[in-house]
Formats: structure tokens, sequence, C-alpha cells
């Protein structure tokens, strides 16, 4: 983690703590119903890191894939075999700087007061989990889970 960038960021009451280093892999924008409903907001917007980019400290808990601080309910990253989940608005600088979505998901659910991400992929569903570059097509069946 040397001369890359670092980013850093924590749940609302900073008994959780994460720093991420270099470029994510992806970033994405979901409108999915578990996404809008665990952020509280029309949709949810995310940077996915390779795991060993990822450092973390403090208590978390969790409730299906989705990880929060028990102390005061934030969505903290999500930690998967070989990825970390950032949601944008943990981190501490805002605006973010270079984290533009590349894709969306769930589009069928984009609040119609919403326009689609200018030069980003749409997905009916969820992203194809074997295209890192976020590919696909518009309309294909839902596939597995990979933001």
């Amino acid at each position: 983690m040397s001369n890359q960038i670092k980013r850093s960021g924590s749940c609302l009451c900073g008994g959780v703590r994460f720093e991420v280093a270099g470029e994510p892999l992806r970033v994405g924008l979901c409108h999915c119903k578990d996404c809008r409903k665990t952020s509280g907001s029309a949709f949810h917007a995310y940077a996915v890191w390779p795991l060993h980019a990822f450092e973390t400290t403090g208590i978390t808990s969790s409730y299906g894939a989705r990880s929060f601080c028990p102390t005061c309910g934030s969505r903290v990253p999500y930690i998967g075999e070989d990825e970390a989940e950032v949601t944008i608005g943990s981190l501490d600088i805002a605006p973010t700087e270079g984290l533009v979505p590349g894709y969306e998901l769930w589009i069928g659910r984009r609040e119609s007061w919403l326009q689609a991400m200018p030069g980003a992929r749409q997905f009916e569903h969820d992203r194809i989990a074997d295209d890192s570059a976020a590919g696909g097509e518009v309309g294909g069946e839902p596939q597995q889970r990979s933001a």
C-alpha cells in the first residue's frame, strides 16, 4: 500500500474504521429492493476492492450478506471471499474523487426521476458474476449476486 491512493471510512459512531488502497475493481449503483431497504435511499452506491487492499478495525454484526456496526447501525463494508464492498457514503472524504459508477443493477426498480448514469452499463438484474469489467446485456436473466 505504498504510493497508491488510500481512502478511509467509518461507521457513524467511528467504532468501525477501514481503509482501502489503490483503485477499486468496479464501482456501481444498485436499485434492488434489498439495497434500497438497507440504505434507506432510492439506490445504493458502492465500490469493490480486492480483499488484499482492504484493512479494518472494530466489531461488526451481520444480517445475511450485510454488515453493520452493532452500536450505531451504520452499514459497513461487506467482506467476501476475495473482495470488500464499500458503500461510497461511508468514506470520510466527500465528494469522492475517481469513484464513478460503471454500471447500474436492477434498473427496472430505478426511480422515474433518476436518469441512467451516462456511459454506465445497465443490467435488468444482477451483474454477471464472471465479468469483472461489469459488462453484460440489458434484459438478461437474473444471475448470482456479485456487486
